[in-house]
């Protein structure tokens, strides 16, 4: 059948268009959605077909199924939205399509996407109440939540992974507390985080586990756990961490080929508990031009003169400086161009605080695995971050760049 327009229908459809733009895509997306449902119901026909051996309307001796109608459904399709489709049955109840699972209200892509928008910090509400507006199909918090256990497994891969392809030389640790649901009670649970720079200044999430970040058995564990994934442990060259009990201790033990390097912040802090508050700044500017000397001995100069400076007035504050300096100083055996970084625990600080943004909105973690599956997806997105951003001080070529754009697209040419 041949459809025709005049002229006349045509220019009242543009005016319509004109009027109201939204209109014509409107109309386009309902027309898309009823094509869909249709070419759905056509494969699950086939479908049908091919499982009773036979064309509609054509009978067998053999068999005495029969096709028995359809019923409606709705499908959500990513991109599409909530189709309507037509499910074939038979009359004994024995055909089960493939094309749309029965226990299925939306494809596995969007559950994906669920997935991931969550894990980016939309909440199972929130998520809940868009789902309508974005795919036609109004998706309850515990559907979303239901798909994302399913990342538990994917999830425990990547925690588990071979480490045995990364050469790791350097280690920062540190523990980081999140209020989790375990069994009925709220508890206050620490989870422990190594982050590890390669050979080649790239950084990576190495592990994280929950356990009691005082404990030197649970860190002896830990790093136990690391090895036994395939950590070359002689090849670890520096451990930088706070003074968490214990731990240097044991981190030693388990590299022993390793050096320790004491966050040069976390001994200030605890140094400038011991002041008053009218020297802490006097006593700072000391602090800092200790730490950030351009040689081992000039940091050793500036200590002395500290002590001789400090010593009557504020004896317990140069006590707690003289009983973690030399590790302070760790970093001055390493190579200058990354010291700035080695000075500190300010890269796995940084990881800590992006764990505790994506968690805030939640207040309670549902979970050790619930836990997991968000600072995995935290893990994974920094260290994309990461890999643009070598370990050490600025690259070399950027004064060249800075320079060229000086000379080529500012005002001076």
């Amino acid at each position: 059948m041949k459809v025709e327009i005049t002229v006349p229908e045509v220019i009242e459809i543009f005016n319509e268009i004109q009027k109201k733009p939204e209109a014509l895509f409107e109309m386009i997306r309902l027309d898309l959605r009823q094509t869909v449902g249709e070419y759905l119901s056509s494969i699950m026909n086939a479908e049908l077909t091919h499982f009773m051996g036979r064309l509609p309307y054509e009978r067998s001796a053999e068999e005495d199924n029969h096709r028995n109608g359809s019923y409606n459904r709705q499908f959500a399709l990513k991109g599409i939205g909530s189709v309507e489709v037509r499910v074939p049955r038979d009359r004994k109840g024995k055909f089960q399509t493939q094309v749309i699972p029965r226990s299925k209200q939306y494809e596995e892509e969007l559950a994906r996407d669920m997935s991931t928008m969550f894990l980016a910090g939309m909440s199972t509400r929130s998520l809940s109440m868009l789902s309508r507006r974005l795919l036609g199909r109004s998706i309850s918090a515990t559907e979303i939540s239901s798909v994302n256990t399913q990342l538990t497994e994917s999830v425990e891969k990547w925690r588990r992974r071979d480490l045995s392809p990364e050469s790791i030389k350097y280690i920062f640790v540190d523990g980081v507390n999140f209020s989790m649901r375990i069994v009925r009670d709220i508890e206050l649970t620490p989870v422990l985080v190594a982050v590890g720079v390669t050979d080649a200044g790239h950084r990576l999430v190495l592990s994280l586990q929950a356990g009691d970040k005082e404990s030197s058995a649970t860190w002896r564990e830990f790093f136990k756990d690391l090895k036994s994934r395939g950590l070359n442990a002689e090849h670890v060259a520096l451990g930088i961490m706070d003074g968490l009990p214990g731990l240097e201790k044991v981190f030693m033990e388990e590299f022993p080929q390793a050096k320790v390097q004491r966050c040069q912040v976390h001994v200030a802090r605890n140094v400038l508990a011991k002041v008053p508050q009218k020297l802490k700044k006097t006593v700072a500017d000391d602090i800092r031009s200790i730490f950030y000397a351009s040689s081992r001995k000039k940091a050793q100069e500036f200590f002395q003169q500290f002590v001789e400076k400090w010593e009557t007035a504020l004896p317990s504050a140069v006590s707690c400086l003289d009983r973690s300096v030399q590790s302070c100083l760790t970093f001055f055996d390493f190579p200058e161009q990354e010291w700035i970084s080695l000075r500190t625990t300010n890269i796995i600080e940084r990881l800590n605080k992006e764990f505790k943004r994506r968690t805030k909105p939640m207040e309670i973690v549902a979970g050790e695995n619930a836990c997991y599956r968000l600072l995995a997806f935290v893990s994974l997105k920094m260290e994309l971050h990461w890999r643009s951003n070598p370990l050490g001080t600025v690259r070399k070529n950027l004064p060249f760049l800075k320079k060229m754009a000086w000379d080529n697209f500012t005002q001076k040419s």
